[in-house]
C-alpha cells in the first residue's frame, strides 16, 4: 500500500507540472519516511512517530534547512492522502523543524564606513549619495524608511529625524553633525535636479529616488572607494547598531533608535558585539593567542 500510495502522489506532482527535480526531491523525502517507518504502513503514522523520525535524521547530522525541506514534502504527502481520505488527519500539522543558527548581520568596521563616506565627487547626484548614505549610518534607517523621507521629516533644529517605519509607526531618531552638513550640501543643490517637490531624495527622473536606484548607488560608491564586499543599504543599518551598542552598551536604546517592537530583534547585536570582543582578546591577550606550529 505504501509503495503505491507514495507513487500516486508523484504521479499526481507531475500531472500539476511539477519539475522531474522537484518530483525527484519529493521521492527522496519520502524514501526516508518509509525507511524510518520500517514495516508500519505511512497511512498509520501519527504525530509522535514524525516527532521520532525528525530527532532521528537530526541526530544522523541533518542540518534545520534539510529537515525543514523533508518536513516540508511530508507535509505535502500527508495533505494529497488526506484529501483522498486515506487518512483522518495530517500526522505533520504542528509539528516544526529544529531551527538551525542564526546568520549574523553584516556589518562594516567604523573604518570601513569612514573610507565608504570620504568619497569626494562633487555632481549632484554623488552629493546626494553622501547626505543618504551618511543618514543612514548615522540614524540606522531602513531603505524604505529613507526613501520615504520627505524635506520636512529631518528637523535641522533639533538634529533629528523624524522616520514612518514598519506599521506606519513613527519615530524620532537623532541625527549627527556629519550627516548634519552632508544634508546641507545635498540640500544646497537639490532644486538643480528636483521635480518632486517633497521629496528629501531625487532619482535620475526628478522624481523620488527609488529603492533599486539606492542600492546601485551604493555598490557603485563602495567599488570606487576600494571597498570590494556587498555593500547593500541595510550593512549600513546594521554597523550603525553594532558600532552605537559596542560604544555605549545600551541595549534599550539601540532598539528605540532602530524602531524594534521587540528587544529579542535587537539583541542580535550583543553578538556582534561579542564578536569584536572576543577579537580583541585574541589579539591582546597573552595567553589567548595560538601556539606556532612546530617545523
Amino acid at each position: 500500500m505504501t509503495q503505491t500510495t507514495v507513487a500516486t502522489f508523484l504521479d499526481h506532482l507531475r500531472a500539476k507540472s511539477y519539475s522531474a527535480r522537484t518530483v525527484e526531491a519529493y521521492g527522496d523525502d519520502l524514501g526516508h519516511l518509509a525507511e524510518l517507518a520500517g514495516a508500519t504502513p505511512l497511512e498509520s503514522l501519527a504525530v509522535h512517530d514524525i516527532r521520532r523520525f525528525l530527532a532521528i535524521l537530526h541526530g544522523r547530522g541533518y542540518a534545520a534547512g534539510s529537515l525543514a525541506r523533508i518536513l516540508s514534502g511530508w507535509r505535502a504527502f500527508y495533505r494529497h492522502i488526506a484529501r483522498q481520505g486515506r487518512v483522518e488527519a495530517n500526522p505533520c500539522t504542528g509539528i516544526r523543524p529544529p531551527k538551525g543558527p542564526k546568520r549574523l548581520p553584516h556589518t562594516l568596521s567604523p573604518d570601513q564606513m569612514q573610507q565608504l563616506l570620504e568619497s569626494d565627487g562633487d555632481d549632484p547626484l554623488a552629493v546626494q549619495d553622501r547626505a543618504m548614505f551618511e543618514l543612514v549610518y548615522s540614524s540606522g534607517l531602513r531603505l524604505a524608511e529613507l526613501v520615504g523621507l520627505d524635506l520636512g521629516s529631518v528637523e535641522v533644529h533639533n538634529d533629528e529625524v523624524r522616520v514612518h517605519g514598519k506599521g506606519s509607526k513613527e519615530r524620532i531618531v537623532p541625527v549627527g553633525a556629519k550627516a548634519l552638513a552632508a544634508l546641507a550640501d545635498w540640500l544646497a543643490v537639490r532644486a538643480l535636479v528636483a521635480k518632486d517637490g517633497t521629496a528629501l531624495f531625487i532619482g535620475a527622473r526628478g522624481g523620488r529616488i527609488a529603492p533599486r536606484v539606492v542600492q546601485t548607488r551604493l555598490k557603485a560608491m563602495a567599488l570606487h572607494q576600494g571597498i570590494v564586499q556587498n555593500v547593500h543599504p541595510h550593512a549600513l543599518r546594521h554597523s550603525f547598531a553594532s558600532h552605537v551598542l559596542q560604544s555605549s552598551g545600551d541595549l534599550r536604546a539601540v532598539q528605540e533608535m532602530l524602531g524594534h517592537a521587540s528587544l529579542s530583534t535587537t539583541q542580535i547585536y550583543t553578538h556582534l558585539d561579542y564578536q569584536h570582543l572576543a577579537q580583541v582578546y585574541d589579539q591582546a591577550h597573552p595567553r589567548a593567542k595560538k601556539k606556532e606550529p612546530r617545523e
